[in-house]
């Protein structure tokens, strides 16, 4: 059988479609609701979120740091962000790579909104060699098992700050 190369979760939140669109496409307050990602430095700073803007997130797992780059595949106010991560490594020097698809979509549901988020493995690996790759980088687990954790803390978190500072 083959691995799972995309997993997603849901969460209602009272709040409205373009604020959490706002919440979540500010890629610089994404370490306030993630519990691996630290916050983002956008490449070209001030700049409005758009189909082609490129940052630098930084990410932190166990005693483990690094930054990838990615770059925004969707942007669409109220409604969807998307970016694609295309490189890892640190700071100063990033190895390019396929690496992962991060969606969000924004539906009005029952007086609030009703939040996605979906995590796609881009790696192009043999499933053997990602089961390795992933059994040591996670901690035993695969990325989407893991990634399926996060995303549920994630939204919880987010709907949490959504729900108490109206989304600043």
């Amino acid at each position: 059988m083959g691995r799972v190369i995309s997993v997603e979760d849901s969460v209602v939140i009272a709040q409205s479609p373009q604020v959490l669109y706002g919440m979540v496409s500010d890629v610089t307050r994404m370490g306030e609701w993630s519990p691996e990602n630290r916050g983002a430095v956008l490449a070209s700073p001030h700049e409005s979120v758009r189909v082609g803007m490129v940052f630098d997130g930084a990410n932190t797992r166990g005693r483990v740091s690094w930054t990838t780059r990615c770059t925004v595949t969707a942007a669409d106010p109220g409604r969807e962000f998307a970016f694609r991560v295309h490189a890892i490594g640190s700071p100063t020097r990033r190895l390019p790579a396929r690496i992962a698809t991060w969606r969000y979509t924004f539906e009005e549901h029952d007086g609030g909104t009703l939040v996605t988020e979906a995590w796609t493995d881009d790696r192009r690996w043999h499933d053997a060699a990602a089961r390795a790759f992933d059994y040591l980088a996670t901690g035993g687990s695969t990325f989407a098992a893991f990634q399926r954790g996060n995303i549920r803390r994630t939204l919880r978190t987010l709907k949490a700050a959504a729900e108490t500072d109206t989304g600043r």
